[in-house]
């Protein structure tokens, strides 16, 4: 922190799956007042690997199949929704998929590996038109969009097919189960006395934002010993199916850019490649010097999360910090706490600009 001139931070280790440390250090606003490990922190897009473990939940109940064309249950063709219903306002323009019938080939393991062929989010294009920019499933590009797409399915689709579901109730149930009890996808007035603001990297000042729409690619709040609780039960495999806890963390698509950013950046020539790097459900998986690992990044303008995990011993550590600039040391402190572990931070941090 010192170093970094970072105002906040907090750390927890996992160990054998258990939580071992939860500490949290500096300040969580403006006025000095002590960031503690109670206090509401914005989990960012540490909110995605949450949704990968909630989609293979209903995985394990028989209601989704990760290989099944998300279109296959929808009540009718998902470019039929969005004009005139406001409900429907807070998912992506589907309409403007019209004529490009590779919506129909989209399934949740595409939207989980961040391969659906859209950008970051809709908004962000430069006529802000939804567009599928490569076949699904052929190649890596980070999305939000692409787990915006899950969440309308899981909530707007055919409840004859088990779905019509509320994403919000489903994780709220999770966080439940696990004693995650200052944790919501969605701003709660109780988090405000005990509550996060943050620094971007100019060292200024940063309201924290209260999000009001429950939005799984990033609109989580959460502390850090809640989070701690989750990190620890996925990586004992608490909560999933064998085989769902070995979908989401096994190498399901290679990963073949120099960095993760900036989106649809061409894949390096074979030999370039970092042959391990992959995407599970939800986190970025790789195998270093101490076996098989798996990660996850959250970031803006003023919020730094990741999480490192190695399958062997079941250890990992998290970190999130309401200061961006505490990021340029995090390869560092997971080094310091859990050796060399080869995860590709390299990856994660180059050429990124406020990306999350």
């Amino acid at each position: 922190m010192a170093d970094t001139r970072a105002n906040g931070m907090a750390i927890a280790v996992i160990e054998d799956g258990r939580v071992a440390y939860v500490q949290a250090y500096g300040a969580r606003n403006a006025k000095d007042e002590p960031l503690q490990t109670d206090t509401v922190m914005y989990g960012a897009s540490l909110t995605k690997t949450v949704m990968a473990y909630t989609t293979l939940t209903l995985v394990d109940q028989g209601k989704l199949n990760l290989d099944t064309p998300l279109a296959d249950y929808l009540e009718r063709p998902l470019v039929s929704y969005g004009e005139g219903q406001t409900h429907l306002a807070k998912y992506g323009p589907y309409r403007d998929l019209a004529g490009d019938e590779r919506w129909r080939t989209i399934t949740a393991r595409m939207s989980l590996t961040h391969s659906t062929g859209f950008e970051n989010f809709w908004f962000v294009e430069p006529d802000q038109k939804l567009r599928i920019h490569f076949d699904p499933g052929s190649r890596y590009s980070y999305s939000g969009e692409g787990f915006s797409l899950l969440q309308f399915t899981i909530e707007q689709g055919a409840r004859t097919k088990g779905l019509g579901l509320d994403v919000k109730q489903l994780t709220d149930g999770i966080f439940a189960r696990l004693g995650m009890t200052r944790t919501s996808l969605q701003w709660r007035p109780d988090f405000r006395p005990n509550l996060a603001d943050g620094w971007n990297d100019k060292g200024e000042p940063q309201e924290h934002d209260e999000r009001s729409n429950v939005r799984v690619a990033g609109s989580m709040d959460t502390t850090i010993s809640d989070l701690a609780k989750f990190i620890a039960a996925l990586v004992r495999g608490d909560g999933l199916s064998t085989a769902s806890r070995a979908e989401m963390v096994k190498p399901s698509l290679h990963i073949g850019t120099a960095h993760q950013f900036p989106n649809f950046a061409p894949y390096l020539p074979t030999s370039e490649q970092r042959p391990d790097l992959a995407a599970g459900l939800g986190v970025i998986v790789f195998d270093g010097p101490q076996g098989r690992g798996f990660y996850k990044g959250g970031h803006d303008g003023q919020t730094a999360n990741s999480f490192v995990c190695l399958e062997r011993g079941r250890r990992c550590v998290l970190l999130l910090a309401n200061d961006v600039r505490a990021e340029a040391r995090f390869a560092d402190l997971v080094r310091f706490v859990l050796g060399e572990t080869g995860v590709p931070y390299d990856w994660e941090y180059a050429d990124r600009a406020g990306k999350s």
